[in-house]
């Protein structure tokens, strides 16, 4: 084993897997290494974001522990995942933030609570958390909304430009030379294992969580919390909509689009990430990465807090904790926003980047098997 070294160890074990291929069908990687004998670190790098960790293949490796080649992939692929991450965050010197993640993300949620009390306290007094507000624009008497507006926005917006200049770098190592007429053919397969998650599913049965039965829980929890962060979202613009183009300040009421989206969004991501903390709280360590480990639980924790919270806000919104609450869970979002460009957010638009090459690879050999499925040909 090389185990002191991810990249050699990770050579040594697709080596071992490209001549066996007994796991071949259990997920999209086994196919992308088949017939290869030499594995390069942006080859290496793409296939352990195509990986979904569902570790079929380490229950049904022949060659895995306590067998002397000592073959565990998923733990191998995690490791290298998050290489991947760190080498290609936006800007670089990201990169050293990101291998202290686990206490980065806390550090970062940390300070932007801090900085949204003393924001509160700066344009009010200590009674604004305190304080029951009722009726239209209450949320804006515990912190003006030039100052929330501004912290959202610019939290947001670094967030959204870091994660997709990473993605960008990410792609441009490991996609192919291809054309965009061919990106463009293979994208709705590749949107569709992004959105359904079906390789989650370990080849049909679902994901090893703790020995060798499956099930589809992981995935579940996943479209869970990935629905509520949707659902989260598509309420703060059905809210920012009512605000510009209604002129009608928050907090609504219960019934109305905005209240309703955070609703179900709150409830659903809070359930989804609880769900993925159990399983990892119950995950068999054999097959997994400390290191990963970590990511998972400091990003689901705070999703899980930032669900939690906006709910809190909603359940007592007409009650004196209210500015107290809000406080609290504005900071937690604006925190999440600041972390997310070095958190394990980005295994999203990795994973969706590693599926697209797949897709773009499995089309290429169908059209090599049978020449006439192209459409560029008589």
């Amino acid at each position: 084993m090389s185990a002191a070294d991810p990249m050699l160890e990770a050579e040594r074990v697709l080596r071992i897997c490209s001549a066996c291929m007994y796991c071949d069908g259990l997920c999209p990687v086994f196919p992308a290494i088949d017939g290869k004998h030499s594995f390069s670190l942006s080859d290496v790098s793409y296939l352990s974001n195509l990986c979904h960790n569902c570790q079929g293949c380490w229950h049904d490796c022949q060659y895995a522990p306590p067998h002397p080649f000592a073959v565990n992939l998923p733990a191998t692929f995690a490791a290298m995942r998050q290489r991947s991450y760190a080498d290609h965050l936006w800007p670089p010197a990201l990169g050293r933030v990101f291998r202290a993640s686990s206490l980065a993300v806390p550090a970062t949620v940390a300070l932007a609570l801090l900085i949204i009390f003393a924001l509160v306290l700066g344009t009010g007094s200590p009674e604004a958390l305190r304080t029951t507000y009722a009726g239209e624009g209450a949320f804006y008497r515990v912190l003006p909304w030039p100052a929330m507006a501004g912290l959202a926005g610019s939290t947001l917006a670094w967030a959204v430009t870091a994660i997709t200049l990473a993605t960008l770098r990410y792609w441009r190592t490991i996609a192919p030379k291809t054309t965009i007429s061919e990106i463009v053919r293979a994208l709705p397969v590749a949107l569709s294992d992004i959105i359904t998650l079906r390789h989650l599913g370990g080849g049909g049965p679902g994901c090893h969580d703790h020995d060798e039965r499956t099930s589809q829980r992981r995935r579940i929890l996943h479209h869970l919390t990935a629905a509520g962060f949707v659902l989260s979202g598509l309420s703060t613009i059905a809210a920012s909509a009512y605000h510009h183009l209604l002129g009608v300040a928050a907090p609504y009421p219960v019934a109305s689009l905005p209240v309703m989206l955070g609703l179900v969004g709150g409830i659903t991501m809070t359930v989804g990430a609880v769900g993925l903390l159990g399983l990892e709280a119950w995950a068999d360590p054999a097959p997994s990465d400390r290191g990963e480990t970590r990511l998972n639980v400091a990003f689901l924790t705070l999703l899980a807090m930032v669900g939690a919270s906006g709910l809190a806000v909603l359940g007592f919104r007409s009650t004196p904790a209210m500015g107290l609450l809000l406080t609290i869970h504005l900071g937690l979002v604006f925190g999440l926003f600041a972390a997310l460009p070095f958190s394990k957010a980005l295994h999203a638009p990795f994973r969706a980047a590693a599926l697209l090459r797949a897709a773009i690879d499995s089309r290429r050999s169908t059209l090599a098997r049978t020449p006439e499925a192209s459409g560029d040909t008589p």
